[in-house]
């Protein structure tokens, strides 16, 4: 590193210090009750074979479309098999798929979009085809690759990808040129920093924190986004369970078990509202931190 960019690191860092966002976000209220929803649901699937000794894929004998009871909280299915069970491993796909589908999409998008804020030709060449992605809707886009790829588990992780990289490749390049014009900045660049080196130093750390609410707030369109294709048979597909797959096949068999679709319906809401609150949270921190 340079001295210039030496001094523009000790000197310019005019940044005021302030309490850290995740513990205004957290601390209490609604940031505390979505992290709660979240994990509970997280630990229920992720030790989900403590939970139950039923495997969502066996049949069991005679235990037909039971109802909700001690030894079957969410009754049995029409193929013998234990509900709580089967949404034990449906909300380990859905985790699955929102921290890692979600992620990968914001990471490729955010790069994109902070090589389009320093670059004019890659920012006009990222803008048209952010503007062609956004011009389906995700369960149109979701229809057409799996016409292509086949419906399964692969098709909904890249449907969120697909769905998300524009999000956040705005996103980012938004906050990079709003945060560019700070004096802070500019006086940097003015000392002789470099593109990246200011970017890396002084950029990047502001625009995480609109990030994380981004973040959250995709994580919740993620669930949507599994339950829906799955719910009209182009995501994770039977025997395999899914939150929306589990919904898919409660609809025939609701006079007989209501629980069979209850079940993953809880889930769903619980999965969406804690995502959605952590989102509320961290922007309501962000304007008043």
């Amino acid at each position: 590193m340079s001295t210039l960019a030496v001094e523009a690191d000790t000197a310019v860092d005019l940044e005021p210090r302030r309490k850290p966002l995740w513990r205004t976000a957290f601390g209490s209220g609604q940031g505390l009750v979505g992290v709660v929803l979240i994990a509970a649901i997280s630990v229920l699937g992720l030790l989900g074979p403590l939970f139950t000794q039923y495997d969502p894929l066996v049949q069991i004998p005679y235990a037909n479309l039971l109802g909700p009871s001690a030894e079957h909280w969410f009754g049995t299915d029409e193929l013998n098999r234990d509900v709580f069970a089967r949404v034990l491993e449906g909300i380990r796909v859905d985790l699955f798929i929102v921290f890692v589908a979600v992620p990968l999409g914001a990471v490729i998008g955010g790069s994109i979009g902070l090589v389009a804020s320093v670059n004019p030709v890659a920012d006009v060449v990222a803008q048209r085809v952010f503007d062609l992605v956004l011009a389906f809707p995700a369960l149109i886009f979701a229809i057409a690759l799996s016409a292509i790829t086949g419906p399964g588990l692969h098709a909904v992780v890249i449907v969120i990808i697909a769905a998300e990289i524009p999000l956040f490749g705005r996103h980012i390049r938004t906050a990079v040129l709003q945060v560019r014009e700070h004096a802070y900045v500019e006086a940097a660049e003015v000392i002789g920093a470099g593109t990246w080196w200011t970017l890396r130093r002084h950029i990047l750390p502001n625009v995480l924190e609109p990030l994380s609410v981004q973040l959250a707030l995709s994580m919740s369109i993620a669930v949507f986004i599994e339950g829906a294709m799955s719910f009209i048979g182009i995501g994770v597909r039977p025997p395999d369970p899914s939150l929306g797959s589990i919904l898919d096949e409660s609809i025939a068999n609701l006079d007989a078990n209501w629980a069979m679709a209850a079940g993953p319906l809880v889930v769903v809401t619980g999965l969406t509202l804690g995502f959605l609150l952590i989102a509320q949270s961290l922007g309501r921190a962000r304007r008043i931190g």
